[in-house]
């Protein structure tokens, strides 16, 4: 199975959840219902994939991946920190789109799998139009939906690719 698939997947809902989390009651939970439901329906489609020879990464590429995501989780920590501290939270989940974007880019050198270089772009621009939209006036329920939804469609998108990108390699004979 593709394991970035579940990442994508999960991650995905969680974006859809804080991005719609403002609406409350049944607009959370059918959106909730409906996100668990394409993170599993992705998660299914990857395991349907064959599985890599060996599954451990070599040591270098697992202590850069290490890398990588410490400093993503240190300065999300940072982020959120700053902006509850200066009163601004509602630029939490933009600027945690951008960080998160930005992780994208070196994880996609240490895989050498430049869709995330593309999936970090996406939502690298997701995070800096929810800062624009905010400095345009825009609420904090429109930042949320606008950052959040868009995040989990891409990373939705992105688990497609993976597995139909996956499948298509697996179906392509050497050359």
């Amino acid at each position: 199975m593709a394991v970035g698939v579940v990442f994508y997947a999960f991650f995905g809902l969680g974006w859809l959840l804080a991005g719609l989390g403002h609406f409350g009651g049944t607009v959370t939970g059918v959106a909730g219902l409906c996100g668990l439901l394409v993170a599993v329906a992705l998660v299914l489609a990857a395991r349907r994939l064959p599985a890599p020879v060996d599954r451990r990464l070599p040591a270098a590429q697992r202590r850069r991946f290490g890398q990588v995501n410490a400093v993503q989780w240190l300065l999300i920590a940072a982020i959120v920190a700053g902006c509850v501290l200066g009163g601004v939270p509602v630029l939490v989940m933009p600027l945690v789109a951008v960080v998160v974007g930005l992780h994208f880019i070196p994880l996609a050198r240490v895989f050498a799998e430049p869709r995330m270089a593309a999936t970090g772009a996406v939502l690298t621009a997701l995070g800096l139009c929810g800062l624009a939209a905010r400095a345009a006036g825009a609420s904090a329920g429109t930042v949320f939906t606008l950052v959040g939804v868009g995040c989990a469609l891409t990373l939705w998108v992105t688990a497609l690719w993976t597995v139909a990108g996956s499948r298509g390699a697996a179906t392509t004979p050497p050359t």
